[in-house]
Parts: structure tokens; sequence; C-alpha cells
């Protein structure tokens, strides 16, 4: 006869594997990232739908950005912009409708986060009661 503990063991697996397959990719990218870009509406998502995707600065080379899948030098063209400047989070793309601002993350508000000072000048150490 089977072990009962086995059985159990068993049984928690066949159920909780189902249950685990449907769980979400913590790594997947958001939906609208993944859209086509035909599919955005303009100005949700920048000048004619585009993404900013990624930001190579290689040190001695001229930085690069992918946007909508194509990949633009600083001063090169995506569609009828030209992308005048470039940063780690944004590219800014100059076009006959005017300026217009694409962010690697564009639903990421960055806040600063504020440290309680220490009570005692010159005192340096963890701040009583933190971890």
């Amino acid at each position: 006869m089977a072990d009962p503990m086995r059985l159990i063991a068993f049984a928690l697996l066949a159920v909780s594997g189902p249950l685990l397959a449907q769980m979400a990719d913590p790594t997947r990218p958001p939906a609208a990232w993944l859209a086509p870009a035909e599919d955005a509406r303009p100005g949700e998502e920048g000048a004619g739908g585009f993404r900013l995707q990624s930001v190579l600065m290689s040190q001695g080379r001229r930085p690069v950005a992918v946007i909508g899948g194509q990949t633009v030098a600083l001063g090169g063209r995506i569609g009828e912009a030209t992308l005048v400047r470039l940063n780690e989070r944004e590219a800014v793309l100059k076009g006959v409708d005017g300026v217009t601002h694409l962010f690697l993350t564009p639903d990421v508000e960055k806040q600063m986060i504020v440290t309680p000072k220490s009570r005692k000048k010159g005192k340096s150490g963890p701040v009583k009661g933190s971890p």
C-alpha cells in the first residue's frame, strides 16, 4: 500500500502544475509594448506610434536608439523625424509636427527617497529602528 504522505505530495504537484503555468511572467514586457506600432494611437506612444525600445551609449562611439524596431544613430532619421537628443532614458525627435519625447519607461514615475537625518552631527551608522 502507498504511503499517504506520498499520495498527498503527488496530488499537490498534480494540482500546482497547471496553476503555475497560468501565472504571469514577471520578465514579460507590458502588453502595450508587445502590440504592433500600427495599432498604437498617434500621440499615445510618441510620434506616429514610435516606441523607444533601447538606448546604446558606447564609449567612443555615436549613441544609438532602437525606435520601433529600427536602429537610429544620433542625428539620424526615422520616418519624417530626426533624432536630435539622446540620453539613458529618453530620445528626442524633431520633425514637421514639432518635438517629440520618447521615454524608455513611459509608465514609470521616478521619486526621490528621503532618508531621515541623524540626530547628532558627526555620528554615522544605521538609523535606529531600521534593518
